[in-house]
């Protein structure tokens, strides 16, 4: 009988609006692209042939953007900083729970990322003269999505452990960029669709949104006994 005062207090909650919200964003985004809906992929086509010029046209910046995109921000990279902060979370804090809940939410991240560019098949740009290239389907973009997911749980994690405001105003700063670039560059580069990355933003958000929920309601209990 009490179930559904519960439930009514949980959909209140304002990180569980967000996650909904979210959630139907991801959602419209995916079926746009997976019917080829003609505003979208004509938006896609318009922002990608204008952005490709661009790279052409200034190889200087392609060149930095392709080290940014392979070694900064690439995928890989993201994972690993991942696993430095689950060492350091077990190490210094002995907090095994919290670095579980932090390799499943990002190991959640990586498999919705996969199963989607599998599911919709989605092929990338191509162009008669490529500045860069890319395998695998095209939506979601893993750049966009991976530094989404490992940006905003480590962001959760420093607020957690209450940083003080210089680094947490350098780590916003920083995870913003990345986050950011991460995206942007892929279409830049021209391997990438704009609906591409912000399909991997939402869905990054999305697994951040859902995993802070999920370890503010569950995750507290192994700590506490």
């Amino acid at each position: 009988m009490h179930l559904v005062p519960h439930l009514r207090r949980s959909v209140r909650h304002p990180a569980v609006r967000v996650a909904v919200a979210l959630a139907l964003a991801s959602a419209l985004l995916l079926t746009l692209v997976a019917v080829d809906w003609h505003p979208l992929i004509a938006l896609d086509g318009d922002i990608a042939r204008a952005t490709h010029r661009w790279a052409v046209d200034e190889p200087g910046l392609t060149h930095a953007f392709r080290i940014l995109t392979d070694w900064v921000w690439d995928p890989l990279t993201m994972r690993l900083l991942c696993a430095a902060v689950v060492v350091w979370l077990v190490w210094r804090h002995s907090a095994w729970w919290l670095a579980l809940w932090l390799v499943a939410a990002c190991a959640l991240g990586t498999i919705l990322q996969q199963a989607l560019k599998a599911a919709v098949g989605r092929a990338r740009p191509v162009w008669p003269d490529p500045v860069d290239s890319a395998h695998y389907a095209a939506f979601p973009s893993g750049h966009a999505m991976t530094a989404t997911v490992v940006c905003g749980l480590l962001l959760w994690l420093l607020h957690r452990y209450g940083v003080g405001r210089a680094v947490w105003r350098t780590a916003v700063t920083v995870a913003v960029v990345s986050v950011a670039g991460a995206g942007l560059t892929r279409i830049w580069l021209g391997v990438h669709w704009p609906s591409d990355v912000l399909g991997g933003w939402l869905l990054g958000a999305l697994v951040v949104t859902v995993a802070v929920v999920s370890y503010e309601r569950f995750g507290r209990l192994p700590e506490r006994r």
